[in-house]
C-alpha cells in the first residue's frame, strides 16, 4: 500500500490517527472542505488553512469539463493551479454523472452522457476516471462507481452494488501506486445489511489503501443511516482508514466518529454561509432574519473566526439583506472554522477517552438553542 495510515489511539470504537501523504499528514477524525471545482467557494486557500483544514476535495466531473484534466496536468497540478499545498482527495465523477439522468447513458463498461453546460459529449469509465485523477494529482483518488439512488428496491440496490464492484476492480488495476498516493474503494448496498457485506467483502479481496462508505446521506434519514454504520463499519479493515461520503451534519459526524468513521465531506458548510445560515455551538441562526439587524453580538462568542472576533450579527445581517459578497465569505469562513473546531474537539476527546463525555456535553449544547438579545 502506497498511503501510510497509523492509529494513534481510541476510544471504544471511536479512532483517533493520522494519514501521511504525498503532500503532508491529515489529522483524523477530519472534515474535508469540498472545493468541487478547484476552489473552496468563497475562500482563499490560506483562509481555508487557517480554519484548520488539512486537506481539501475536488471533483473528477466538474474538473474534466473544465478546465480539463490535461490543462490543470500542464500547468503542474491541481495542488499548484488552485495554490493549495496541502493534500488533496478527488471524488471518482460518478456521483455527479449519475445525477443527470436524461443526459446520461449507463453500460456495463461505463457512462456516456453530455455535459451539462454545453451539450458536448463525454465518456467516463473506471479507467478513465482513474487517469484523469492522477492528472490532477489527487493524493487520494476515489474508485468510479454507481451511485445507488433512494429509495430503492433490494435487487436493484445489488445489481448497482455489483457494477460498482466490477469497475472497482477495474479502476485498482488502472491505479498507478506511488509513494504517498493512494487508492480508496466505494462500499456500497444501500441499507441492506447483506448487500453491504458482499461489498465490503469484493473491495477487500481486491485490496484498497482506504475504503468509503457511499449511498447514505441521500434521504434516508439519520436512524437507518447510523444503523447501516453500525453494521458495516466493524466489518472494515481496521488498519485503514475509513470515510464516510457526503455527511453532513454536526450530529450526523459526531454520530459516526464514535461508530469509528475517520474523514467527512460535505458541501453543507459552504453552501449555508452562501445561504445566510450558520452554524453554532447552540444549534444553526439564520443570519437573514430581522430579529440580527440590532444585536450587537458575535455569532458565537467562544469562537475564533474573522466574523465572530471583527463582527456583530448586525453587521453581518447588514451584509447578507444588502447581498454584499463579504456576507457569504464571513459566514463560510464561520462554518467552516465551527466543523474543524468540532473535529479538534472529538480528536482530543478520544486522545484523553473522553468522548462520551463530551459527546453528551455536546448534544446538551445543541440542545438548548441560540440566547436570545437582551
Amino acid at each position: 500500500m502506497s498511503l501510510s495510515f497509523e492509529l494513534l489511539g481510541n476510544d471504544s470504537a471511536a479512532r483517533r490517527g493520522r494519514i501521511a501523504t504525498a503532500h503532508g499528514s491529515i489529522e483524523t477524525p477530519a472534515f474535508m472542505p469540498v472545493g468541487t471545482a478547484g476552489t473552496v467557494k468563497a475562500m482563499l486557500p490560506q483562509s481555508v488553512a487557517e480554519t484548520g483544514a488539512e486537506i481539501v476535495l475536488g471533483n473528477t466531473f466538474h474538473l474534466m469539463l473544465r478546465p480539463g484534466a490535461e490543462r490543470v496536468a500542464a500547468l503542474g497540478g491541481l495542488h499548484k493551479f488552485m495554490n493549495w499545498p496541502g493534500p488533496i482527495l478527488t471524488d471518482s465523477g460518478g456521483f455527479q454523472v449519475m445525477s443527470l439522468k436524461e443526459l446520461r447513458k449507463l453500460d456495463p463498461d461505463g457512462v456516456t452522457f453530455r455535459s451539462p453546460s454545453d451539450g458536448s459529449e463525454h465518456r467516463l469509465t473506471p479507467q478513465r476516471s482513474i487517469e484523469i485523477q492522477r492528472l490532477l494529482d489527487a493524493d487520494i483518488t476515489m474508485s468510479f462507481d454507481e451511485c445507488t439512488t433512494w429509495p430503492v428496491e433490494e435487487a436493484a440496490a445489488a445489481a448497482s452494488m455489483r457494477l460498482s464492484m466490477t469497475w472497482a476492480e477495474r479502476g485498482r488495476h488502472a491505479f498507478t501506486e506511488r509513494p504517498g498516493y493512494g487508492l480508496f474503494g466505494i462500499v456500497q448496498g444501500s441499507i441492506f445489511p447483506a448487500l453491504r457485506e458482499e461489498s465490503v467483502a469484493a473491495l477487500t479481496a481486491i485490496g484498497f489503501d482506504g475504503y468509503a462508505i457511499g449511498g447514505l446521506a441521500v434521504g434516508e434519514g439519520q436512524e437507518l443511516m447510523f444503523a447501516t454504520l453500525d453494521t458495516t463499519v466493524p466489518m472494515l479493515p481496521a488498519d485503514r482508514p475509513r470515510y464516510l461520503m457526503g455527511v453532513g451534519r454536526p450530529a450526523d459526524i459526531v454520530g459516526a466518529v464514535a461508530r469509528g468513521i475517520d474523514m467527512f465531506d460535505c458541501v453543507m458548510p459552504t453552501r449555508a454561509g452562501r445561504t445566510a445560515q450558520a452554524f453554532t455551538r447552540r444549534g444553526e441562526l439564520n443570519l437573514r432574519n430581522a430579529r440580527h439587524r440590532d444585536d450587537p453580538r458575535p455569532i458565537d462568542e467562544l469562537c475564533a473566526c474573522p466574523a465572530c472576533r471583527n463582527h456583530s450579527r448586525a453587521y453581518l445581517h447588514h451584509l447578507i439583506r444588502s447581498e454584499e459578497i463579504l456576507g457569504s465569505m464571513l459566514l463560510t469562513w464561520h462554518n467552516l472554522h465551527y466543523y474543524q473546531d468540532i473535529m479538534r474537539g472529538l480528536r482530543g476527546a478520544i486522545e484523553s477517552r473522553s468522548l462520551g463525555h463530551w459527546i453528551a456535553a455536546f448534544r446538551s449544547e445543541q440542545s438548548l438553542g441560540d440566547i436570545p438579545p437582551l
